[in-house]
Parts: structure tokens; C-alpha cells; sequence
């Protein structure tokens, strides 16, 4: 039996009336949001909150002005997160598959307009599958940031969604975003179990081949800010699943002309100024790049364009040129992202 897209509609549209009905803990927040998200949250409507069904944090921070498109939002719990961080002058397009969902995010679009006392909405939520995303209308390079939490999992053809997402990013933007991965390939069986499918497992990519995908689709060098293993916690899922680990990654990556299949050095460097809310003592790029303020920190030159060429510039000041090549840049940690400090299982919670 092959997994209809039907059959997602109708579990989160009607199956599920909230978090508390989902048969496993995999789409749940494991850590908890930063201080600033976490009072954007407590104005939010307590149907928008309910209805969330996310992995991970897929708020970045810089957002003010910022062009967004959330793939797969779902209630528009971060639709409406971003609303708020990217000000009245900036945009948010959520885009689901789920009426029902849809149905809900529309009808507080009014409430959050008022919460955030703006005189009118930042927010629109259009329906379609985002296996269709270079279908639907949207414009070519008109996106500053492409956000997605727990959803990529469910399309079929995911490399196309990846490459859609990079044509629809302006030079310099960023698709962040959590998701579910594994430690092997998930079985052909397994991935035609409709649960398994709906509670966001078997349709998890091996994190070999999304680092590929994203490769081919432009992303040159993906980054991992955070992964964490997750426990099913359904003893006939657990089951099923066999040895099997999936891992809830939050993944962030540029489209940015220049960067390297490798991390190369060119004696570069760099010094985070300070002045990013919530980040007002370091700044972390990915989970092996953090810059304490104040500190001249040498870096690769995909490194260096990651913070020079994006939204990021100004919060730096830079060091060095392209001039010399010294080869190899050690340590910017593209192996596998996840490492025995996730081997003790963390506690999860629902946001």
C-alpha cells in the first residue's frame, strides 16, 4: 500500500484535534525556545497553539523586514511567530496542504493583527503541496528565508521540494528548518506503513542522502544547529522500527554564490560586534561555529560568506582577503551530526 497524501490530510485535519492525540513524541519541540519566542508564544491563540504539531525551532534570528514562507504551516503557529519578529513591514506566506489547518491559521489571522497591534496583517496562508512548490505561483527569488518544522518528511519527492526552495530564495537568503532524520535508510516496508508515515518516521531521509540532495539542489554546505535523538515511545512503533534512530535536526542552508564543496582556508577571520537579540554575549552559526562577542575567531571561507553575504553582515566585523589559499580548513565539522552527546535520551517538550 503506497502512502496518499490524502492520508495525511485527513490525519492532521481531522484525526488529530491536538499534540496530546499524536501516537508518539516525534513531533515535539525537544528544546525549549529562546526567552523571546517563548513571550511571542503566550499571545498566540490557544487553537493556533494546540494544533502545532512541530519538531524542533525553525525561528532564526535578524528577521526584521524579512520576506518568509513557512512549507507546511500547518495552524500558522510559526507563521504567526515570524509575524511578529519580521515587524509590520514585513511579509509571511504560509503555504499547507490541509484545509482544516488552513481553515484555523485564516480565521486568527484578525486576532494576531491585533495582538501584535499592527494596522494590518503581514500574514497570508494559500493552499498547496509543497512537492508542487515551483508550481503554485510563486515568485523566483523573492523569499529572504524559507522556514519548515516537521513536514518535509511527509512529501514523496523530496529532492524537488529542496531545489524548489533554493529558486524561490533572493541571493543571500537561508532555508532553516527541523525536520526528522535517521541513522540508515528506512526500509521500503516500513515506509508504506501508513502510522509510521503520519507520525513522521518512516518517511525520515538518512542524513547522508538529504546532505546530498541539498548539495545538488545548490545548497553547497548545509549546517546542523542542532540535532537531538528522539524516543518513540510507542512500544508497537519501537517495534517496528527495529534498531533504527531517528534524530530531530534543525538544519540551516544558504544560498550564497562562492561556497566550497570543502571548508578551505584563506586566513580569514572574523568578530561578532554584538546588537542580535537574545545573542548579546556570542553568537552561534551552527553547532560547531560560535562567536563570543568581542573575539577575533579565524574561519573557512564558506564560513566567512555565510555571515558577510547574508542578513548577518552588518552584526561582524571581517578580517583577511581571498588572496592566499593555505589548503584545508580544519574542524568546521561536516561529518555526521549525530555524535555520541546524543546518546542519553533527552526529555521532550510540546510547545
Amino acid at each position: 500500500m503506497e502512502i496518499s497524501y490524502s492520508d495525511v490530510q485527513a490525519y492532521y485535519g481531522t484525526e488529530l484535534s491536538s499534540s496530546e492525540d499524536l501516537k508518539t513524541n516525534v513531533c515535539c519541540s525537544i528544546q525549549p525556545p529562546s526567552q523571546q519566542i517563548r513571550k511571542i508564544i503566550a499571545q498566540l491563540s490557544d487553537e493556533v497553539k494546540d494544533k502545532y504539531y512541530g519538531c524542533g525551532l525553525t525561528i532564526p534570528s535578524v528577521l526584521k523586514g524579512l520576506h518568509v514562507l513557512d512549507l507546511g504551516s500547518g495552524s500558522g503557529r510559526d507563521c504567526f511567530i515570524a509575524s511578529s519578529l519580521v515587524g509590520e513591514n514585513g511579509r509571511v506566506v504560509g503555504l499547507d496542504m490541509t484545509k482544516e489547518q488552513l481553515d484555523v491559521a485564516r480565521r486568527n489571522i484578525d486576532y494576531h493583527t491585533d495582538r501584535f497591534d499592527y494596522k494590518k496583517s503581514n500574514v497570508e496562508f494559500i493552499q498547496g503541496n509543497i512537492d508542487e512548490l515551483g508550481e503554485i505561483g510563486l515568485e523566483p527569488s523573492s523569499f529572504d528565508l524559507i522556514i519548515s518544522n516537521c513536514v518535509i518528511n511527509l512529501t514523496k519527492d523530496k529532492q524537488k521540494v529542496l531545489q524548489d526552495a533554493f529558486h524561490l530564495l533572493k541571493p543571500g537568503g537561508e532555508m532553516y528548518f527541523s525536520d526528522v532524520y535517521a541513522d540508515r535508510r528506512v526500509p521500503k516496508d516500513l515506509q508504506e506503513h501508513k502510522e509510521l508515515w503520519n507520525e513522521c518516521l518512516s518517511g525520515a531521509l538518512y542524513w547522508n542522502d538529504f546532505l546530498n540532495m541539498a548539495k545538488k539542489a545548490g545548497f553547497i554546505d548545509p549546517r546542523a544547529v542542532e540535532s537531538h535523538e528522539i524516543s518513540v515511545e510507542n512500544k508497537e512503533l519501537q517495534e517496528l522500527t527495529g534498531d533504527i534512530r531517528f534524530y530531530s535536526v534543525t538544519y540551516r542552508l544558504m544560498k550564497i554564490e562562492g561556497l566550497e564543496a570543502d571548508c578551505e582556508d584563506y586566513g580569514q577571520a572574523v568578530t561578532y560586534k554584538g546588537g542580535i537579540e537574545g545573542e548579546e554575549k556570542g553568537y552561534t552559526l551552527d553547532d560547531h561555529h560560535y562567536f563570543p562577542k568581542g573575539k577575533v575567531v579565524p574561519v573557512c571561507g564558506n564560513t566567512y560568506r555565510m555571515l558577510h553575504d547574508t542578513r548577518l553582515a552588518s552584526y561582524f566585523d571581517y578580517y583577511g582577503t581571498w588572496d592566499t589559499h593555505y589548503g584545508i580548513f580544519e574542524g568546521c565539522g561536516t561529518e555526521m551530526p549525530f555524535d555520541q552527546q546524543h546518546d542519553e535520551e533527552s526529555p521532550s517538550t510540546c510547545c
